[in-house]
């Protein structure tokens, strides 16, 4: 082990900088001190023929030009220091300028993600409320969120989904709750309208279990995304999708049961994407397929069932796309295309006969 020396005390560095310049600057004035001083007798020193006066002269008037030059290289010097260092100055202050906004600018991200984080837990408390009113005012909360926080929008309009896929019984259900869901139901289809001012178009949406008694996605666009029915029930009310446009993406009513109240696509457009109705149920009330269009897309009622109720495609067109029945049960209730408008394109794997079951009279 060394012992080393003490060290005295640090120098800070721009002191040593400025140091360093004066130095230089005496120096470079010594330089020239000596240069007008000694050089001028040196030249003519071995002047020959010349007198002590005529010398002076020579040596006084070299002196004076040795002066105005060196005042002169003094000065562009010192000019172009100062430049150097105003410019130096100056790319210093931006780049501190530019560090200071970068620092805001982070800090202002900061307290927006916070303040944003902090509306999330409000809006999410206010949705476990007791009180309805009070959860009325979080389901606002929340979509307005959803509109404000891009970034979170999707987790935003999950829980809005997650609430419509709470345990629900529409008889016995308190007082208030299903105004609840049917504004949750509502906010979610403004901003699925071409003329939303923020688009949820093309965002996840899951009803997965989920019981309906009502609620409108009337002029509702699905394009893109998953819109996943599976397993909800449809037992009660009305549920509109008159003229919604399914123009991409996939939804999905697996499993689902239609078996109480209207639910209508009445007018709607199937044009894109995959809509299925796999292994459905139709076992009360009225789905009515009235005007709608199905010319893209696919669209899916395999293994699905129809025991009860009424299912209507009057004055449907179906002009192109798929639409399948494959596997399709038919036991009992009507499934009406008597009064199709158009039958270009048929829908596929039908049975010839069924109970229930009117098909198109053909030439």
């Amino acid at each position: 082990m060394t012992n080393d020396p003490p060290r005295g005390p640090s120098v800070p560095l721009d002191r040593r900088r400025w140091a360093l310049r004066l130095g230089l600057g005496l120096l470079l004035v010594v330089a020239v001190v000596l240069l007008v001083w000694l050089v001028p007798p040196l030249l003519y020193r071995s002047a020959g023929g010349a007198g002590p006066d005529a010398r002076l002269g020579a040596i006084t008037t070299t002196r004076t030009a040795f002066i105005t030059a060196s005042a002169a290289l003094i000065a562009g010097l010192i000019a172009g220091w100062s430049v150097y260092v105003n410019t130096r100055n100056l790319k210093l202050g931006q780049h501190t300028l530019e560090v200071n906004q970068e620092a805001n600018r982070r800090n202002l991200e900061a307290t927006h993600s916070g303040q944003l984080t902090d509306r999330y837990a409000s809006a999410a408390e206010q949705l476990g409320h007791e009180k309805p009113a009070v959860r009325l005012a979080g389901v606002y909360a929340m979509a307005r969120l959803a509109d404000d926080w891009e970034p979170q929008r999707q987790p935003c309009i999950d829980v809005l989904c997650a609430y419509l896929r709470m345990p629900y019984e529409p008889e016995t259900a308190p007082t208030g709750e299903r105004e609840v869901r049917l504004t949750v139901i509502r906010l979610i289809r403004d901003h699925l309208r071409p003329i939303a001012a923020v688009s949820w178009q093309g965002r996840d949406l899951d009803f997965t279990g989920a019981t309906f008694d009502g609620g409108d996605f009337t002029g509702a666009t699905f394009r893109g995304g998953q819109v996943n029915f599976t397993g909800a029930t449809f037992s009660g009310g009305e549920v509109n999708f008159f003229g919604a446009e399914f123009s991409g993406g996939r939804v999905n009513f697996y499993k689902a049961e239609f078996s109480g109240g209207r639910v209508s696509f009445t007018d709607a457009t199937f044009n894109g994407g995959e809509v299925s109705f796999t292994d459905a149920t139709f076992n009360g009330g009225e789905v009515n397929f009235t005007d709608a269009t199905f010319n893209g897309g696919e669209v899916n009622f395999t293994d699905a069932t129809f025991n009860g109720g009424r299912v209507s495609f009057t004055d449907a067109e179906f002009s192109g796309g798929s639409v399948s029945f494959a596997d399709a049960e038919f036991g009992g209730g009507q499934v009406d295309f008597g009064q199709v408008a158009t039958w270009d394109t048929p829908a596929r794997e039908l049975p010839a006969a069924a109970p229930g079951l009117v098909l198109p009279v053909t030439s």
